[in-house]
């Protein structure tokens, strides 16, 4: 088999073809390209780099495998794969014929890394992961890896439960989805415990009531946990939730109209009245997804959208021939690629994280579509098809999705040049040399010193940057309770400590800078004394520091701004500039306050049994089992604690002194 052309990914249009006289030739490898070492307009920068690539060339293996482009100080710029990879490597000697794109990271490189693998789709998976993992400037990155929610009803218990599941797929039971969002899931699971009466609440909930809980009331659960439905019956609409969630709606639907006909002809009008109110939840779940297939039982749908050189994938997941929600992602990508280009790149990182449906839709072709499919389907476990389909409902469905993509990039072009306009007027405001690329906004929680953390939010030209947020646990026991001065030192020692350690990345134009411009403190004088006091120990230079003082009255508006270099002094009360920095504000606010509120609620819930070392969940479950609660754990008798199933002696005993020493 004869190794293809580079990728488009690694070479632009004009670059390829390059190895097809070394593909025929009767030699077994390409050499160097030496043609254009007299061209005199190739900068000495893309020289160093030839020489670089050339030396490692003569090292590189002869079959497939992944390589990585190293800068000087240890980024890594490039991740590619290739069947040949000394072929593909060789393609990067040219001193002329690069993109822009390519010649800078010719220009960057310093040394190469290769890694050899068995097959062309091991290469591709372990592509996607290395990208992934180092996410180098010069890839096409999704920017958005979050895992997506499913339904899961759990078979671990003879009442199974329904609910809303997230992460590895570790609990015994049926998954259902993907959903696009955690609202789809949630507003799914009301609908269908309506229509199927199944339980959501907790094992410890369950196993703990008298009586039946409100959501029996409401007619939202059958009330197994009290005997209220038999477990025979219960299982019965546990099987019909999977024949729903699976795709047997119509089964289903039929199912319960003839039921509710019998029992109105039995003149049991409240049992159909029940049933005729499963139809209508099962309505109301089918109803509210929007366009649902009629021929397609399971597909995955990515469209790709490309304006002013920025791209949109739209992707949409239709299940048991139902809509499951769609997912705009904005990935980073170099604006001289082309929208198949880049939609190769993302579905690998895609499906590095996310399983497949067994079909695969696409607006535009990709190159490595075979390659995909091969990888999907020994990861599946059965057969995927990847195509870009012409015609008929499969076309529609594409359609659809790319006229999504198109407005979701719309949406977004117009949200950036807003926040450019913002960040530009702040400036201004500030008095800043230019419009502050990345701000970084600082704020603490606590009550009376208790659960203390420090939180960090970040804004910049595309709005708030969520993955880049941060909380400082506040550790250090040398700070008084309540000492926000303190905390605020400890918060930006540690930030800019680490940032110094790990040494900022020589950033593309383009990319995301790790260093900020400016610096926003919620605090007044005092605040921001002590933040200039960190930057000059540290050594900061070139970060601006602001700080936000409410006043007296404490009203929006009347902020006064303390600068260095400037008297306190306050902005119009109609200024953008001024609601902007309210905006970043109150978005430190609320991610300080969140995240402090969530580390309260875990210590109010924290199990006493959580704390001994050697009960884990098994016998923490055993025991509450046996005696309904942590209380009453705490003041059983060594015998008694012996007799718990599950619980030897020697536990029993650990059990036991601990509360003792309590």
């Amino acid at each position: 088999m004869t190794d293809k052309p580079a990728n488009p990914r690694d070479l632009p249009p004009e670059e390829d073809g390059a190895f097809d006289e070394a593909e025929n030739s009767p030699e077994s490898e390409a050499e160097p390209c030496e043609e254009a070492a007299e061209a005199p307009q190739t900068p000495e920068s893309v020289k160093r780099g030839v020489d670089v690539i050339k030396k490692h060339w003569r090292h590189a293996p002869n079959g497939p495998g992944v390589y990585r482009m190293i800068a000087e100080n240890g980024e890594v710029l490039y991740v590619g794969k290739a069947r040949n990879v000394r072929k593909r490597v060789a393609s990067y000697t040219r001193l002329a014929g690069h993109v822009n794109r390519i010649a800078r990271m010719i220009s960057a490189t310093a040394s190469m890394v290769f890694i050899s693998v068995e097959t062309e789709t091991d290469a591709l998976l372990l592509e996607a992961n290395l990208i992934k993992q180092l996410k180098p400037r010069f890839n096409v990155l999704m920017r958005d890896d979050k895992s997506f929610p499913y339904i899961l009803i759990a078979r671990d218990h003879e009442a199974p439960q329904i609910l809303k599941h997230r992460g590895a797929r570790g609990r015994k039971g049926d998954y259902f989805g993907p959903f696009a969002s955690v609202w789809a899931v949630n507003r799914a699971l009301n609908a269908l415990e309506r229509a199927f009466l199944l339980r959501s609440c907790s094992q410890s909930f369950f196993d703990n009531r008298t009586r039946p809980c409100l959501l029996y009331q409401i007619k939202r659960c059958s009330g197994p946990c009290t005997g209220e439905i038999s477990m025979e019956d219960y299982a019965e609409l546990v099987r019909e939730a999977r024949d729903f969630l699976s795709g047997k709606s119509r089964a289903v639907r039929e199912q319960l109209a003839r039921e509710m006909t019998e029992a109105s002809e039995r003149l049991e009008f409240e049992r159909a009245a029940r049933l005729r109110d499963r139809i209508s939840a099962l309505s109301a779940v089918q109803g509210a997804q929007g366009i649902n297939p009629r021929s397609v039982e399971e597909a995955d749908v990515f469209a790709i959208a490309k304006e002013a050189g920025r791209f949109c994938i739209e992707a949409f997941f239709f299940r048991a021939y139902q809509n499951w929600g769609n997912r705009s992602y904005f990935p980073r990508a170099d604006a001289t690629l082309s929208e198949s280009e880049v939609l190769d790149a993302f579905l690998a990182q895609f499906y590095q994280e996310h399983p497949s449906a067994r079909c695969v839709f696409l607006s535009h072709p990709i190159e490595d579509s075979a390659l995909l499919e091969e990888a999907l389907t020994a990861r599946l476990g059965l057969r995927v098809e990847v195509l870009a389909p012409q015609r008929g409902e499969k076309r529609e469905l594409v359609d659809h999705a790319l006229h999504n993509a198109r407005q979701a990039l719309g949406r977004k072009l117009a949200e950036d040049a807003s926040q450019q306009r913002l960040l530009a007027a702040l400036g201004q405001a500030f008095s800043l040399a230019s419009a502050p690329r990345r701000i970084e906004v600082y704020d603490n929680s606590h009550i009376g010193g208790a659960q203390a953390i420090g939180a960090m939010i970040v804004a910049g030209p595309a709005g708030f940057m969520k993955a880049h947020y941060r909380t400082f646990n506040i550790r250090s026991a040398d700070i008084t309770p309540g000492d926000d001065f303190g905390m605020m030192r400890e918060v930006l020692t540690r930030r800019f400590a680490r940032l110094a350690k790990e040494g900022e990345r020589d950033q593309e134009c383009d990319a995301f800078p790790s260093r900020p411009d400016l610096i926003l403190i919620d605090g007044g004088r005092g605040q921001f004394d002590v933040a200039r006091e960190v930057l000059r120990s540290l050594e900061v230079e070139g970060v601006v520091v602001a700080s936000i003082a409410k006043g007296a009255d404490r009203n929006a508006g009347r902020e006064t701004f303390f600068i260095e270099g400037r008297e306190p002094f306050r902005l119009p009360p109609h200024d953008p500039a001024l609601y902007f920095v309210q905006r970043l504000r109150d978005e430190a606010h609320r991610f300080a306050i969140g995240t402090h509120r969530a580390r309260r609620k875990k210590e109010f819930t924290k199990n006493p049994l959580d704390e001994i070392a050697g009960v884990g969940p098994a016998r923490k479950r055993a025991l509450l089992l046996a005696f309904g609660s942590a209380k009453a754990v705490s003041k059983a008798a060594l015998s008694d604690l012996e007799k718990v199933p599950g619980v030897n002696k020697a536990t029993a005993r650990l059990v036991y002194d601990h509360f003792q020493r309590e």
